[in-house]
């Protein structure tokens, strides 16, 4: 295969963007206004609003009953009846006519940060910034409140040739670099946080695991099916009395011989487990205290059942379950060969730390882009909202989040790949980064006004899906002591009675 294209201006490590290039390169996110047009009056910017929240097959607003409009919609739905669209009860949100749904369209060959990114990592952002902006945006608002699985959209997702993240393509993963793998977290997230959650669980974390600590034999049964997206993964750590004490683990393995395990405990707030076909579960062994994973398929495992977890406020979409073991019986080739002891749990967060640092990034910057077109077309006292100085001072702190948040994730992304950063800096990084998408949250929703309130608007779905990206992969907290730990070499994280 010929080499990728890298920009000739980097010289140094096989022309992957290094740091310095930032120091006199701008940085841009999905459009808005140029650092050296700042007077433009026709600077680009562009909202998500500019489509119907829900389309039918004849192009109108649609019902989601019984997955009507939806494919697949009828496979998870929280409340189990139907309910009327979003569009049809809170009426399209105003937007204009003009622009793409987001940030100024889809990057093409010269994408935004061409002195960052690899051509390869350029074009897989553009697929996937189109597909989101294009079937993903029509459905989101809807399924995020009915708390549906988005089968279909999941499935499309496999056909952009991005399933599995990292994954080789000897199993059939697109093998994306670090970055690439993040930039499409960073993509599904500016406009769905729970699709870029699903991906992240199933096409990042469970993949990356059964690569780095499976058999050969696992490899080969599960990663084609996860990474052409015609299953979904799920990765089994939590649990009620295993939160941020996660090595309290409280799940048995028990050898029974011949070659079996006997499975029990309670797993709690695990990612894609109603929808999966295989569960990464961790467990403590028995007799030993050892740490042990097993590749679980619940569907044909007696004594494992799932329940999905109703009622959530933010992340809606993603199913969220409660796994009960019950004497499960598990064959030995279920277990994962790699796992040594917790670090090895540890060795795969790590990476998924990594990946979640960008789904604020692309969050905050779907927030932005909604907000810019809002306050721009929001007529207020016969003038537009952003003719006021408050609403400017707002909207320019969200602006230097989203710049600042996409650095800090670039930069930890590129040192980890080439083996410079460590469990501890990703910790930092996604508790840093959460912070700042908070704040941007928090910001987006005041501009909206009442609006910020409606999953329809996209702000207020945005808003509270950061607050679980603030806590999931780790609380802001816990973050700041794992890396804490790293840099003074005491460890704070255990409480002292």
């Amino acid at each position: 295969m010929p080499p990728e294209k890298t920009n000739p201006k980097n010289k140094n490590n096989g022309g992957v963007p290094t740091w310095q290039t930032l120091a006199h390169k701008r940085l841009l996110l999905g459009g808005g206004v140029n650092a050296h047009d700042s007077d433009s009056a026709s600077a680009s910017s562009s909202s998500l609003l500019d489509v119907p929240l829900a389309v039918g097959e004849g192009g109108g607003a649609s019902s989601l009953g019984v997955g009507v409009g939806i494919p697949g919609a009828s496979s998870v739905r929280e409340d189990g009846g139907a309910s009327a669209s979003i569009a049809n009860r809170l009426g399209r949100f105003p937007a204009s006519q003009e622009g793409a749904l987001l940030g100024g369209g889809v990057p093409g060959e010269e994408c935004e940060w061409p002195d960052l990114l690899t051509s390869k990592e350029c074009q897989v952002r553009a697929r996937v910034r189109e597909y989101c902006e294009t079937k993903v945006f029509t459905q989101a608002a809807e399924l995020w409140e009915n708390a549906i699985h988005p089968k279909a959209l999941w499935e499309g997702l496999g056909a952009l040739g991005v399933g599995g993240g990292t994954t080789p393509s000897a199993y059939g993963g697109a093998g994306l670099s670090l970055v690439g793998a993040g930039l499409v977290n960073m993509e599904l997230a500016r406009v769905d946080g729970s699709l870029s959650a699903i991906y992240m669980i199933a096409g990042c974390l469970v993949t990356n695991t059964i690569v780095k600590l499976g058999s050969e034999a696992q490899k080969k049964k599960y990663l084609t099916q996860l990474c052409a997206h015609r299953t979904v993964g799920s990765w089994a750590l939590t649990e009620a009395e295993a939160g941020s004490d996660a090595s309290g683990l409280r799940t048995l393995a028990t050898p029974l011989g011949g070659g079996l395990w006997q499975l029990d405990g309670r797993k709690r707030w695990i990612g894609n487990a109603p929808v999966a076909s295989v569960i990464i579960i961790w467990a403590r062994h028995a007799e030993t205290g050892n740490t042990l994973a097993f590749a679980v398929e619940p569907g044909s495992t007696a004594g494992v059942s799932v329940k999905t977890m109703r009622g959530k406020v933010g992340l809606r979409a993603i199913q969220n379950g409660e796994i009960f073991l019950d004497g499960a019986t598990v064959k030995e080739e279920a277990r994962l060969p790699g796992v040594k002891s917790f670090a090895d749990a540890a060795g795969v967060l790590a990476q998924s730390r990594v990946m979640v640092t960008w789904q604020p990034v692309g969050l905050a910057q779907g927030l932005y882009d909604v907000c810019l077109r809002h306050v721009k077309e929001r007529m207020q006292f016969g003038v537009p909202l952003a003719a006021s100085q408050v609403v400017q001072h707002k909207l320019m702190l969200m602006r230097a989040n989203c710049n600042a948040m996409a650095l800090y994730a670039w930069r930890l992304t590129r040192r980890f790949e080439q083996g410079e950063a460590s469990g501890p800096d990703a910790t930092l990084a996604k508790a840093w980064v959460t912070l700042r998408g908070r704040e941007c949250a928090s910001i987006g929703r005041e501009l909206l006004g009442g609006d910020g309130l409606l999953a329809g608007s996209h702000v207020g779905k945005a808003f509270a899906d950061m607050e679980a990206y603030y806590t999931y992969e780790g609380t802001f907290d816990i973050n700041l002591l794992v890396a804490g730990r790293a840099h003074t070499g005491i460890s704070a994280i255990r409480p002292r009675m």
